[in-house]
């Protein structure tokens, strides 16, 4: 090939590659800017109906109707509230737990937990031989100081005693008796009884066990007397007082017994802001022990005296 043609051929071949590249670059020209129009002329729609809708007058308003008076009045009635509940447990009007009056070891016990007792009744009785000692001794050194007295008094009629010494005697008699009237005291302690009538409700020692001072022994409980502790809410003194009727629903036995408010907390609690009050269950019927957790409903009008 001649040098003439070898250069026009690279002459065409440049100009080939610089056209197909033209093209390439006219047809992306082409496609990239109209979708762009689109959107541009998109959003130029969107903000020109925009600011016609923000131009436009609002629509007239509808005319006001008015409202026949009987219209109120025909309104159907609101349904009336429901009757306020609060949760109510059951407790003994007399409850009591037994402490020891004295150390010593227990000789008989002769109750049973949940045994009805009988007010004065023995439930238990300590082993008392050293009080019983104690209690001889202290008898017959009464003795010994009253006989000691009165042979004073017959040595100050024959002129043998002085006062002075008729006067010591009968301190020493008055000092033995009083010794004689703690040992008794002491004595008392030996024995246990029921300061009510009631039943066993927890043993907290068995036979042969030795005790301490001030050690529980036995709860009693009384469930002839019974009554509901309640919290409720403080708002509710407006209206509640003693004497208010209520009804307690315990779920356990499914029962529900007629109650009345009889007392009522002079305070009510700063953190819950709930008020103590108790009521008194008139327990025809049914079986209810103390422990049991119920709840209490208070009629309609009372709630409609708030």
């Amino acid at each position: 090939m001649t040098a003439f043609p070898r250069e026009w051929f690279w002459r065409i071949l440049v100009a080939l590659i610089l056209v197909a590249v033209g093209w390439v670059a006219w047809v992306g020209y082409q496609l990239w800017p109209r979708q762009l129009a689109t959107d541009l002329a998109y959003k130029a729609e969107r903000d020109a109906r925009a600011r016609q809708l923000v131009a436009a007058p609002p629509p007239p308003a509808a005319p006001a109707i008015a409202v026949p008076a009987k219209t109120a009045a025909a309104e159907p009635a609101k349904p009336a509230a429901a009757e306020p509940e609060v949760a109510a447990l059951i407790v003994a009007g007399e409850e009591t737990t037994l402490s020891s009056q004295m150390a010593g070891r227990i000789r008989q016990l002769r109750v049973g937990l949940g045994e009805k007792v009988k007010k004065d009744a023995r439930l238990m009785e300590f082993d008392c031989s050293e009080q019983r000692a104690q209690y001889e001794t202290a008898e017959a050194e009464h003795r010994a100081a009253r006989e000691t007295h009165l042979a004073r008094l017959r040595l100050q009629a024959l002129g043998a005693a002085g006062e002075l010494e008729v006067t010591v005697a009968a301190a020493a008699a008055d000092k033995a008796r009083s010794q004689v009237t703690l040992r008794r005291s002491q004595l008392a302690y030996c024995r246990v009884s029921a300061p009510f009538d009631g039943n066993v409700a927890r043993l907290r020692v068995k036979a042969s066990e030795s005790v301490n001072v001030g050690q529980p022994l036995i709860d009693l409980v009384n469930p002839a007397s019974l009554k509901a502790q309640m919290f409720v809410p403080a708002s509710w003194i407006t209206w509640l007082k003693p004497g208010i009727p209520l009804s307690i629903n315990v779920r356990d036995t499914g029962q529900t017994f007629k109650a009345s408010v009889s007392k009522v907390n002079s305070r009510v609690d700063g953190v819950s802001q709930q008020l103590e009050i108790e009521a008194r269950i008139d327990k025809d019927q049914g079986r209810l022990l103390p422990g049991m957790v119920g709840s209490a409903r208070f009629p309609q009008q009372s709630q409609q005296q708030r």
